[in-house]
């Protein structure tokens, strides 16, 4: 697996990972991954960013979405490809209620990271998640870690052993 094209700090490198970086690569070592989380010098907060800090396509890009269900108030994480937008009345279908999407508050509240820099770990509270079947076609993917510069790449395999996450379609 290669490295970002473009300069960052890693987990294994001697630069010091902010808190939220930190606590993301916690939990990926607790997980049994062996993986580091790379800070980057520009920006990973949207997926077209992320692909081009470390020179891949948006659509091995792993977003974490908060979605929550309308009537049971249930938070739902969706780790969707990059390169989709997440169809709200599939999701409903899959999970049997209507859902709607997170606000800021909500996501940093239930997730304990600030929406551009949501993990598929290291969450303050467990949440039901749902991994984007597409994320599948791709020998290895890129997931934000915390910060919105802050990213690791693990494969999509390694991804649903960590989470848990129920392969759906999403689009």
């Amino acid at each position: 697996m290669d490295e970002p094209k473009r300069g960052g700090k890693s987990a294994g490198s001697a630069g010091e990972l902010s808190p939220g970086a930190r606590r993301v690569q916690a939990s990926l070592t607790a997980a049994g991954l062996d993986c580091n989380v790379v800070e980057m010098a520009q920006t990973t907060r949207s997926a077209q960013d992320a692909a081009r800090a470390v020179g891949c396509t948006v659509g091995q890009i792993a977003k974490s979405l908060l979605f929550q269900g309308a009537e049971s108030g249930e938070p739902l994480l969706v780790i969707t490809s990059g390169a989709n937008r997440v169809d709200e009345a599939r999701l409903a279908q899959t999970i049997g209620e209507p859902v709607r999407k997170a606000d800021a508050e909500l996501v940093r509240r239930r997730t304990g990271f600030a929406i551009g820099g949501v993990p598929p770990v290291g969450h303050t509270e467990p949440l039901r998640i749902f991994i984007d079947e597409d994320l599948l076609a791709h020998p290895e993917i890129w997931a934000a870690a915390g910060t919105p510069q802050a990213v690791f790449k693990l494969t999509p395999q390694e991804l649903q052993r960590i989470t848990g996450g129920k392969v759906v379609r999403v689009k």
